[in-house]
């Protein structure tokens, strides 16, 4: 299905060295942020109180957040826990004040706002908790580089997993220097959408890599810039479908989601947009200067030259 359809090649590669310097400025500037300002952490990491309150009727969500807010406590998250009548409370740590004092405040609030308003459970979660969710974090995110890594270098070559290893490292970065600049929480959520960019943003490269080795067998005239070029463009009516498609749904959730997803949804977009340029112009173009070449993914011999801009060519019978 091609809804896009280009006849002639676009010279990505031709632009490949201005974009990359691009992204290179992007990264460092992302790095700059990650060290001068830090990631603001949620409760999860940092520690705080959990607060478990149910009521006889569906929560208001924002009238307990605007209750809570009434109180000055700053970066809780509300959301709802198990049914919409039970809501989970998560509150970072005071200076001077106790986790019994806090959630007594809270729920002394909570019950003038609505007389319902029963606490289930008040705990305390203690940064070591939080210590060991980051380190969690730290080694999911390992094992994903590595297992993408080896699995490209089986399917295909070692140039084109550590081009990819590359650009999907550029995206995460990009989507850490983002929240790292504006401040914006990072939670497990947060967490588990950038552990979900890697896979999707592999996902295009690999769609990409995979039509560049295609294109080697077919094409025995071309030379490598030909032969990215034609791949990439081949793929883009695939790329827009596939990628407007999975961000629409991904909006939806960042406009209509509620505070509960709006950081989640944040940082998919930012991925997914990422996601694309780095797939294309990070990925494909490291891989040329690494020298990628047809004997490094044909094996044996290679069809005739054929007509890239022909529908049939490489077609058998």
């Amino acid at each position: 299905m091609e809804f896009f359809r280009i006849k002639r090649d676009i010279p990505f590669m031709r632009h490949a060295l201005v974009l990359n310097l691009v992204s290179l400025i992007t990264f460092v500037a992302a790095v700059f942020f990650l060290f001068s300002r830090g990631l603001h952490l949620s409760v999860e990491f940092t520690g705080g109180t959990l607060m478990e309150v149910s009521y006889s009727q569906p929560a208001d969500l924002n009238s307990v957040r605007s209750t809570v807010a009434t109180l000055g406590l700053t970066d809780v998250q509300v959301q709802n826990f198990g049914t919409a009548r039970d809501v989970l409370i998560r509150m970072p740590v005071q200076k001077g004040v106790s986790s019994a004092q806090q959630s007594d405040r809270v729920m002394a609030a909570l019950k003038t706002a609505d007389s319902t308003a029963t606490m289930r459970r008040s705990e305390f979660v203690g940064p070591q908790v939080g210590d060991e969710l980051a380190t969690d974090g730290l080694k999911a995110l390992a094992f994903v580089i590595a297992g993408i890594m080896i699995y490209l270098a089986i399917r295909f070559e070692w140039k084109f997993a550590v081009a990819a290893i590359i650009a999907n490292l550029h995206d995460v970065i990009i989507i850490l220097g983002f929240f790292a600049f504006f401040q914006w929480e990072f939670s497990l959520p947060v967490l588990a959408a950038v552990l979900a960019v890697l896979g999707y943003s592999v996902n295009e490269s690999v769609v990409i890599f995979d039509r560049i080795r295609e294109n080697f067998r077919r094409y025995r005239k071309m030379n490598t810039v030909e032969i990215i070029n034609n791949a990439i463009t081949s793929t883009i009516s695939r790329t827009i479908i596939t990628h407007g498609s999975t961000q629409l749904m991904v909006l939806s959730m960042l406009f209509f989601g509620g505070a509960t997803l709006h950081y989640f949804a944040l940082a998919l977009t930012i991925g997914i947009l990422f996601g694309i340029y780095s797939s294309v112009f990070v990925a494909a173009s490291i891989a040329m200067w690494l020298g990628i070449q047809r004997e490094d993914l044909v094996k044996g011999g290679a069809k005739k030259d054929e007509d890239p801009n022909d529908p049939n060519a490489g077609a058998t019978v």
